[in-house]
């Protein structure tokens, strides 16, 4: 597979926009910048810059004039969340990227990372998915909002790298979880909320969880640790047009993953499976090859990773966002 190796290492006193810094991809990112000695980040919280207001966004650009961008903040949310607001999602989404990537082209930002998500492939790509895979194909209908909004963005990316000339890229990871995680009974994805629900049902003494779907359906998880690697990586080594999926390689079912959860934190109860609730994607495992050819893979073992994320959220569980 040829790429187009045009990268090289960034400025470390560079000024640096993380959009969504205090996000679960944006901290980490953050903090894997922080460790690679990048002096110039600059963040800002949604109450200090509202990124769909356009005149805001273009004023912070002129203010600040960062060299580089990562495209983090986003409006997410899981199944329940995506389905009940499609409009929200789609429209949000869709006025922070066209807001931060114009600005972007007006002040002249050399290198810019837009991060979108695994939905914006179709729901039956064979699999594992390739980077071609995009369009081929419906989308799953319970975000398939949100999935346009983030399709949007790559061509963005690819229109500003046409039309402007700009080593812009896009990267789509998979499922990913961590420190900074949302872990709202409603509006979390699938890690998340699993740990919330067993760990409360350990918490109260419950004899059972309930969860949604048949459990039969499976996903790639990801540290967001690992996340943030790759994503300074390919900013340092990788110039093409095409998105890069940002994965592990590897999947579980659902009813995996929540009995990995309930052993780690201890649950001893009996789960349950409501199958009147929906599975969503019967599976979304993406082909990492690109990403290995650009020389990075992930490191963090879902073992690990899950230890630590659940020891985070017992140490933050009073302050937790809802």
């Amino acid at each position: 597979m040829k790429l187009d190796w045009q990268a090289t290492a960034l400025d470390r006193d560079a000024t640096f926009y993380v959009a969504g810094h205090r996000g679960l991809v944006g901290s980490a990112i953050w903090r894997k910048l922080e460790s690679e000695g990048f002096s110039g980040l600059v963040g800002r919280t949604s109450s200090d810059l509202d990124l769909t207001d356009r005149t805001g966004v273009f004023k912070f650009f002129a203010e600040t004039r960062p060299r580089y961008v990562v495209l983090a903040a986003a409006k997410v949310g899981g199944i329940y969340a995506n389905s009940t607001f499609p409009m929200d999602f789609l429209s949000e989404n869709l006025q922070v990227q066209v807001n931060v990537m114009d600005a972007a082209v007006e002040y002249g930002v050399e290198r810019l990372l837009f991060l979108g998500s695994s939905c914006i492939y179709p729901k039956f790509a064979p699999q594992p998915i390739a980077e071609d895979a995009l369009l081929s194909g419906s989308l799953e209908e319970t975000n398939d909002a949100y999935a346009i909004a983030k399709i949007a963005g790559i061509i963005q990316v690819q229109a500003a790298r046409r039309q402007h000339g700009k080593h812009w890229i896009s990267a789509m990871p998979t499922n990913l979880y961590g420190p900074g995680d949302n872990f709202s009974p409603t509006r979390s994805h699938v890690l998340p909320a699993l740990i919330r629900r067993y760990d409360d049902a350990v918490a109260s003494g419950a004899e059972s969880v309930t969860n949604w779907g048949s459990g039969a359906a499976r996903r790639e998880l990801m540290h967001v640790d690992d996340m943030a690697a790759a994503s300074f990586h390919l900013l340092e080594h990788y110039d093409g047009p095409t998105q890069v999926n940002v994965g592990t390689g590897s999947d579980l079912t659902i009813r995996e993953i929540a009995e990995e959860v309930g052993r780690v934190v201890g649950f001893e109860g009996k789960t349950e499976w409501d199958t009147s609730k929906p599975d969503g994607t019967p599976q979304k495992l993406l082909d990492v090859s690109r990403l290995a050819d650009a020389g990075w893979t992930a490191q963090i073992s879902l073992s690990d990773g899950l230890a630590s994320t659940v020891d985070w959220y017992r140490k933050h569980h009073d302050t937790l966002r809802e």
